[in-house]
C-alpha cells in the first residue's frame, strides 16, 4: 500500500550513528524530517548531508528534528561523515539511519516490499528511489513528501519554507499562496464564513473574490 499525506508515518526501530532509535518515540511531541540517500559516498548526497548539518539549528528553532537514512552500515556512515565534514565544513549533528536490511526503505515505499537481499552489493542506481523527504507532524502523520532524481540536489531551504507554512496553517484557519514566505499575506480557508473571518482576523484584509480572501499573516508584525 502506498503512503499518502495524512497517513500515519510507519514506525520502526533502527540503528543510527547516534545509537538505536524508535522513530515515533524519538520524534516526541515535535516535528521531524526524514530524508533518505541511496548509498554512502555518493556526491550529491554528500553535499546535502553537509548542508542539513549547517542549518540544523533552523529546524531546531521550529521544534523539528532531522534524521537521515542510507542503506549502508553504521561503520560506513561514520567513515562517510568524515568526508562530509572535510568537504562541506559541517560535522553531522543528527542521526543517520543504517537501513542495511532495507526495512525502512520498504516501509516508506522507497523500495518495493518484495525487494530481496540487503544493502550488501547494491549500487546507488538500484536504490535510486531512496532519495525522498518525509515531514512528519507531532501527531505522527505524514504532512509532506517528495522524491528527487539522483542527479538533482534537494532544496532544503524549501523544506524550511513549507515547514513554516504547515506549522502556521495548523494553528490558524488559513492557507499560504504561491511562493509564500513567512511574513507575507495568507488566504482565509473557504470553510470560514465572512462573519467568522471578521472576528478571527480583526486587522482586515482584501476580498479579491468571494473564495479568495487575503489577510496579513496571523501573529506577524
Amino acid at each position: 500500500m502506498s503512503l499518502r499525506i495524512n497517513d500515519e508515518a510507519p514506525d520502526f526501530t533502527a540503528e543510527t550513528t547516534q545509537g538505536k532509535i524508535r522513530f515515533h518515540k524519538w520524534i516526541g511531541d515535535g516535528w521531524a524530517v526524514l530524508f533518505s540517500h541511496p548509498k554512502d559516498y555518493t556526491p550529491v548526497c554528500t553535499t546535502e548531508l553537509g548542508y542539513m548539518a549547517g542549518i540544523a539549528g533552523e529546524f531546531a528553532k521550529r521544534n523539528c528534528k532531522i534524521v537521515g537514512l542510507s542503506v549502508d552500515p553504521v561503520e560506513s556512515h561514520k567513515g562517510w561523515a568524515k568526508d562530509i565534514e572535510e568537504t562541506q565544513g559541517h560535522a553531522l549533528n543528527y542521526p543517520l539511519i543504517a537501513d542495511t536490511d532495507l526495512a525502512v526503505s520498504k516501509r516508506y515505499n522507497m523500495l518495493p516490499a518484495e525487494e530481496e537481499g540487503s544493502s550488501e552489493g547494491r549500487t546507488a542506481a538500484t536504490n535510486a528511489t531512496v532519495r525522498s523527504v518525509f515531514v512528519v507532524g507531532p501527531d505522527k502523520k505524514i504532512k509532506m513528501m517528495l522524491t528527487y532524481p539522483m542527479s538533482s540536489g534537494r532544496n532544503f531551504n524549501e523544506i524550511l519554507r513549507v515547514l513554516d507554512s504547515m506549522q502556521m496553517t495548523a494553528a490558524h484557519q488559513v492557507a499560504t499562496p504561491v511562493n509564500w514566505v513567512p511574513g507575507e499575506d495568507v488566504i482565509i480557508l473557504p470553510s470560514v464564513s465572512d462573519e467568522e473571518a471578521g472576528k478571527m482576523f480583526p486587522r482586515g484584509g482584501e476580498t479579491v473574490k468571494p473564495y479568495l480572501r487575503v489577510v496579513p499573516q496571523p501573529n506577524s508584525k
